[in-house]
């Protein structure tokens, strides 16, 4: 083999072994890790005075699509008196949208597209706060200051 050839060899070779170690290195981040359909376990709130809130646990699914696509729907039972605020609507929270992950700072950006409530959720992007727990699970919380509530999820 000509010395040109064998170093044009080496070269792709190099080149494909650098793409194949990038793509391994992508599938095992956060990102790749928030892929799939996610089903609630619970919710944690603090009240104004910063102590735990009494939550009626509703039922939930929130996915995350490899393509940067996110869906969340919550159904807070009967006993919740068909609570209302700017994510829930007679006791029911559903909206759906884009995402976007800063793995440096674990946050995940939800751009609300569409929303039970229309326009108080429809056209903002929601920050959260995540981490993934030893368990597997994953820990939602809102990056609001004057939000304080957690959500832990774990794949179906």
């Amino acid at each position: 083999m000509k010395p040109l050839h064998l170093a044009a060899l080496v070269a792709v070779v190099a080149v494909a072994g650098v793409t194949q170690a990038q793509s391994a290195k992508k599938q095992s981040g956060d990102q790749e890790k928030l892929i799939g359909a996610w089903h609630l376990v619970r919710i944690e709130a603090q009240g104004p005075d910063r102590k735990a809130a009494d939550i009626h646990q509703p039922k939930g699914m929130l996915i995350y699509t490899r393509d940067g696509h996110m869906s969340v729907q919550l159904m807070y039972p009967r006993s919740a008196n068909a609570q209302n605020n700017e994510y829930v609507e007679s006791g029911y929270e559903a909206s759906f949208g884009n995402y976007d992950v800063d793995e440096a700072k674990h946050l995940l950006t939800h751009h609300v597209q569409g929303s039970i409530t229309r326009d108080l959720l429809v056209g903002k992007d929601l920050s959260r706060v995540y981490q993934f727990t030893a368990d597997g699970s994953l820990v939602i919380r809102s990056a609001r200051p004057d939000e304080h509530w957690s959500a832990t999820w774990q794949h179906y």
